[in-house]
């Protein structure tokens, strides 16, 4: 018996056509594959069940489509009854019930003799999707541009018993994500400096378009801003799978800054002009500078050379030893 219906199964493979074909499907549902649910989505079949498989706008981070499909466990004494067969470019998009419809058929396989099967549709050129013991690839890179899709179910003999008819088939379909997400770089300028030139590296590349988004593998990542207008900015970020980083580099002035500590008592002279308020930071030019601490009688000067783009905090430390002899 399983022999003749392999036979069968050939035939119906070899009658394959790659121009599209007219078809009367029982359209169980419609499933649209995004990236806002990652886990997808199930929807129960008959052995005569057809659905509807779309794509959300938002594809770029999709390798591959999965389905798996969950036969009951009274199925597998009927291997070698139904099959599972995909078509793209449909004529149109049909709702549930009974539809007649325009396709063209890529992929016929056998349901397997085992309760569980998974499959993955690439959509993609270097997908890296391969058939395992565990998974089959069973049609080639179908393009996003030729979804929506239709998976069906189909009897391959005739004759099937009512316990076929009556079995209850769950097909569950899910993204198949790469392992990449995407950064976008806001910027924001000082109000005195606006506009100016400045570089962007992202893992030690340069990018030509700062303002677009970067598509870059999960994991963490290195930014820096490079400029004479601004302060350069050195940062670390991580990327998740299948996922957009907003991320806002406030861009600063370079004057360089210079933030003083001393104890309360203590008088401080930057170039000979006393520092009313240690609370705050200076902007000073850059060059050379001289610092002075003043406690009663005591004094202590020290030069400072300051760089463009940093800042210095300048500290007083007040220190007590404590020394035994005997």
């Amino acid at each position: 018996m399983k022999s003749r219906r392999h036979v069968l199964v050939w035939l119906l493979f070899l009658a394959f056509q790659l121009e599209a074909e007219s078809l009367r499907v029982m359209i169980t549902g419609d499933i649209q594959v995004s990236l806002h649910n990652p886990e997808g989505v199930s929807i129960p079949l008959s052995y005569v069940s057809s659905v509807v498989i779309a794509l959300d706008q938002e594809v770029r981070f999709f390798r591959g489509v999965s389905l798996e499909l969950t036969a009951p466990q009274t199925f597998l004494p009927y291997y070698g009854s139904l099959a599972m067969v995909l078509y793209a470019n449909l004529g149109t998009r049909p709702g549930p019930g009974i539809a007649d419809i325009e396709a063209r058929q890529i992929s016929f396989d056998l349901v397997p003799n085992k309760i569980q099967s998974v499959y993955h549709i690439p959509l993609r050129t270097a997908h890296g999707l391969r058939t395992t013991p565990y998974t089959s690839v069973p049609t080639g890179i179908i393009p996003s541009s030729e979804f929506p899709i239709l998976f069906r179910l189909m009897p391959v003999i005739k004759g099937l018993s009512e316990e076929v008819e009556s079995m209850e088939f769950q097909l569950h379909v899910k993204p198949i994500l790469a392992n990449e997400g995407a950064v976008r770089i806001a910027f924001r300028y000082p109000e005195q400096l606006p506009g100016k030139p400045f570089i962007l590296l992202l893992d030690d590349v340069l990018i030509e378009r700062p303002f677009e988004e970067q598509l870059l593998r999960e994991g963490e990542h290195h930014l820096v801003i490079l400029s004479e207008a601004y302060r350069n900015e050195n940062r670390r970020f991580l990327v998740e799978r299948g996922k957009i980083l907003d991320i806002t580099v406030e861009l600063q002035d370079p004057t360089p800054l210079i933030i003083f500590e001393a104890p309360e008592n203590a008088r401080i002279y930057f170039d000979n002009e006393p520092v009313e308020d240690t609370r705050r930071s200076y902007p000073v030019e850059p060059g050379g500078h001289e610092v002075k601490f003043q406690m009663s009688d005591y004094s202590i000067i020290r030069p400072l050379t300051v760089q463009k783009g940093k800042t210095y905090k300048v500290a007083l430390m007040v220190d007590v030893m404590v020394s035994e002899s005997e």
